[in-house]
């Protein structure tokens, strides 16, 4: 799996929770994508660290979760 980390957040990204994912907070994930790329951050933490996976990689991680 090919996946690379930054602490630069792209501009113009749409980021989503999932819809399972509460309003009172807890450990969540945010995802938004870009032609073949998935970026995956911590909810809590949106300036922090930005990891960048294919989105073959990604479908592989959901469908396994």
């Amino acid at each position: 799996m090919n996946s690379s980390e930054s602490s630069a957040v792209e501009p113009g990204l749409a980021w989503f929770k999932s819809s399972y994912s509460g309003a009172e907070g807890g450990q969540c994930v945010e995802v938004a994508t870009r032609t073949g790329v998935v970026h995956i951050r911590d909810s809590k933490t949106v300036a922090g660290p930005v990891v960048r996976v294919s989105r073959e990689a990604w479908a592989g991680f959901v469908g396994e979760a």
